[in-house]
């Protein structure tokens, strides 16, 4: 089982036991209930034991599932230990440098800066943890981290200082077995799609605890929309190709590169007053800043047309 299944499935339980009821627990997730009930299943058959008792409430966790919960808290404690001992071996002649970065995130936004930074220092190291934000976010707070790149710097925590491109917008991509879908039509202008509608349909997302997807579940909690999530992934390129193969509608930063095909589905830009992201860069707030990393914030804030600074 990958790590972040483990992840997933910790929200999964928690939610399960707060609310001892599958269909609560399920909205508030923003899945289905029927695909909340098919993963515990999933997990029960494959250790072959019930992990929570359903037959009287409020629900609690067998013998069993309380083993199975404490692996799973253990795996998250053992990560934190790795990346501190990857990080303690370092050549003494090199400065290492921690970054923690969504993978398809960095597939973006490393490249545009990390060769420009390196050419300047070419005896720093940079060691990434590509890991979920909600990770990269603790890890940066406990100092086990030095920096964590991400695209939404209104929720980070406020012991954290942020540097900021500046506002981008998301897109959406509708394909053929949507109710939205227009023939023929590459772009749908801006502001012609009324936002609920949007959520009505049925949805591809990134898997909970995204930066991409906290945004969305913020949208339907404003717009009181029960969403028909009929698929989560943890890699938006995935989303991107299950969306573009007439599976569900996916939203997705303008960062995503997604070609037009007119006659297989639409590509809407959602207005940034909507729901909009901002790339940043963030660290500790007690870090003193040392001259090398002042160079990667300036590297990083580059390739941005604008930028603002918050906390510094």
């Amino acid at each position: 089982m990958s790590k972040t299944d483990s992840q997933d499935i910790l929200f999964y339980i928690d939610a399960i036991l707060k609310y001892s009821n599958y269909s609560k627990a399920a909205k508030s997730l923003y899945i289905s209930q029927p695909y909340l009930t098919q993963v515990i299943k999933r997990v029960e058959n494959e250790l072959n034991c019930e992990l929570i008792t359903r037959n009287k409430l409020p629900y609690r966790l067998t013998e069993q599932g309380k083993i199975y919960y404490q692996y799973l808290t253990s795996l998250e404690n053992n990560y934190a230990k790795l990346i501190r001992e990857i990080s303690d071996i370092s050549n003494r002649d090199r400065t290492v440098i921690r970054i923690g970065v969504l993978p398809s995130l960095g597939t973006y936004l490393l490249p545009l800066f990390l060769p420009a930074f390196q050419n300047l220092h070419p005896n720093c190291r940079i060691e990434l943890a590509e890991i979920l934000p909600e990770k990269s976010e603790k890890l940066t707070q406990s100092n086990e981290l030095d920096f964590w790149i991400g695209q939404d710097s209104r929720f980070i925590s406020p012991n954290l200082n942020s540097v900021s491109w500046g506002r981008h917008r998301y897109r959406a991509v509708i394909p053929r077995c949507c109710n939205l879908y227009q023939t023929d039509v590459a772009v749908v202008p801006e502001g012609t799609i009324d936002i609920s509608e949007l959520l009505c349909q049925k949805l591809i997302l990134t898997s909970k605890g995204s930066a991409i997807r906290k945004q969305i579940d913020h949208l339907l909690n404003i717009y009181k929309v029960e969403p028909d999530i009929i698929m989560e992934s943890t890699e938006i390129n995935t989303a991107l190709k299950l969306s573009t193969s007439n599976m569900g509608l996916t939203i997705i930063p303008e960062s995503i590169y997604v070609k037009e095909s007119p006659s297989d589905y639409n590509i809407y830009p959602i207005p940034m007053d909507e729901i909009s992201l901002d790339y940043f860069i963030a660290y500790q707030s007690e870090r003193a800043l040392t001259s090398l990393d002042n160079d990667l914030i300036k590297a990083f804030l580059i390739p941005g047309q604008n930028h603002s600074i918050t906390g510094v």
